[in-house]
């Protein structure tokens, strides 16, 4: 039974508290001041601090320090007054796992503090994941055998049953959606449902209405009242898609909701309950975002219960080939065509790319090359990469790649990068060798040799400009 040390100076209040916790079967240790509740924490075995951040003696601040150099993993959740709430924020900058606002409902206190041991007992747990990791975690169609994938899956299990909420970082294409979408179906929610919306796919003036709805005759147009995303999502989960650019005035909407589990529509007077578990996600430096004011701090606190940073494809490049073999297996009965694998020189390819698009953009280049094949097999042919995109500029000729001070995207050697700028010149030439020799700036020979190496046979255009060429 979790054992809940509370730390209040009016006695009325930790009376009723006290009273409120043994309620739901937690075990309750009272003290009135910081002094106090140090001894009980070196005597007890304590599994949460409930604190008031005004303290007799030792302030609330000065507390929270005591107790994180004496245990860092005990949760310590802060009280304070409207007033103060900078002071909150920079407990939670002091370890402090989340604060709550005087006054504040009981029930509102009890559902903190039921998330913070959900999560302490993650945080336990946590310590055996290394071990953990030696066997596979499977999530439906997510292919991820390599270890960051498999740390991010095991994350994934531990996290799903609470109702922690989960800040997903990283690049566009990395799959974000398809972590969020793992996290509700193995979840209490799972029976929910999953609602899903991208703040950057939205009007920034339609936004507050999708999130919280709106009544009748709230702006012209609004004929029939109608329910947000929050509402729908009751008793499931939210998938909130580019959070870092939901605009500030809807960010203190967000953060009542998730401090208060409340809310109003657009135009309306009535206060709505929900109960929503929200997953939220960017591609966006949320911290670099909180320096430039474009994103609140006390929100941000609120959304960082349990980040999960999704790697690159580029860091976990051993999941190609299982990611190819799961795309060829699922858009080759799309398209007609009995494509069964790929070549060693196709995967070849694939492995020395940089993927700037990450999943996203491997799924699409097996998709066009299902599309495209004249055969059973992939080959290096059927590959069609975006250079473009990878080097985020137009590919320079190979001569002048080195010269203008440009470097191979990482992962690929120069040798590797070559080749790809060599075959996309070739592929936008339609074959033509000598139009791919003047597109890189090369001579007709100088291409002729390069093509050698690759092992690619020289033989004649059949564009007859191709004549006037080798006169010349």
């Amino acid at each position: 039974m979790p054992t809940i040390l509370v730390v209040e100076d009016e006695a009325k209040m930790a009376r009723l508290l006290e009273l409120s916790l043994q309620d739901e079967g937690l075990t309750t240790l009272i003290a009135g001041d910081a002094e106090t509740g140090l001894r009980l924490l070196n005597r007890e075995p304590i599994d949460l601090v409930l604190t008031d951040l005004k303290l007799p003696g030792m302030d609330g601040l000065e507390f929270l320090q005591a107790i994180k150099r004496a245990n860092a993993e005990i949760p310590v959740v802060v009280m304070t007054a409207y007033g103060t709430v900078e002071t909150a924020v920079e407990a939670m900058k002091a370890g402090a796992s989340d604060y709550v606002l005087k006054p504040f409902s009981l029930d509102e206190m009890k559902l903190i503090i039921r998330k913070e041991l959900d999560f302490r007992r993650l945080r336990q747990e946590n310590r055996s994941l290394r071990e953990a990791l030696g066997r596979r975690y499977a999530f439906g169609n997510i292919v991820a055998r390599s270890p960051k994938m498999q740390e991010v899956l095991a994350t994934v299990e531990r996290v799903a049953p609470t109702n922690a909420t989960v800040l997903l970082g990283g690049e566009s294409g990395v799959g974000k959606d398809l972590i969020a979408r793992a996290i509700h179906q193995h979840s209490r929610r799972s029976s929910g449902p999953f609602i899903k919306i991208n703040a950057t796919a939205i009007p920034e003036n339609l936004l507050e209405s999708e999130l919280f709805g709106y009544e009748k005759g709230a702006f012209t147009g609004a004929v029939v009242a109608k329910p947000g995303k929050f509402e729908l999502a009751d008793r499931g989960t939210l998938f909130l898609d580019e959070i870092g650019d939901v605009p500030l005035a809807i960010q203190v909407k967000l953060l009542r909701v998730l401090q208060e589990r409340e809310f109003e529509r657009l135009g309306g007077t009535r206060t709505l309950k929900v109960d929503v578990r929200l997953v939220a996600a960017t591609n966006r430096d949320l911290r670099a975002a909180l320096e430039q004011g474009s994103f609140r701090e006390d929100l941000y606190y609120r959304l960082n219960v349990v980040p999960i940073d999704i790697p690159p494809l580029r860091d976990h490049k051993e999941d190609i080939p299982d990611l190819v073999d799961h795309f060829i297996r699922r858009f080759a009965p799309e398209s007609g065509k009995a494509v069964t694998g790929i070549t060693p020189a196709a995967l070849k390819v694939l492995l020395g790319f940089h993927w700037p698009g990450n999943v996203r953009e491997l799924e699409n280049v097996i998709q066009r090359a299902i599309a495209l094949s004249s055969g059973p097999v992939l080959d290096v042919p059927d590959i069609r990469l975006d250079l473009a995109l990878a080097t985020r500029r137009p590919a320079p000729g190979v001569e002048s790649a080195v010269t203008s001070g440009f470097f191979p995207p990482n992962g690929m050697t120069l040798e590797q990068y070559e080749e790809e700028i060599i075959r996309e010149a070739l592929r936008r030439a339609n074959g033509n060798k000598s139009q791919a020799a003047r597109l890189l700036g090369l001579s007709r020979n100088a291409l002729r040799y390069r093509l050698s190496k690759m092992g690619v046979a020289d033989e004649t255009d059949d564009n007859p400009s191709s004549a006037g060429d080798r006169a010349s």
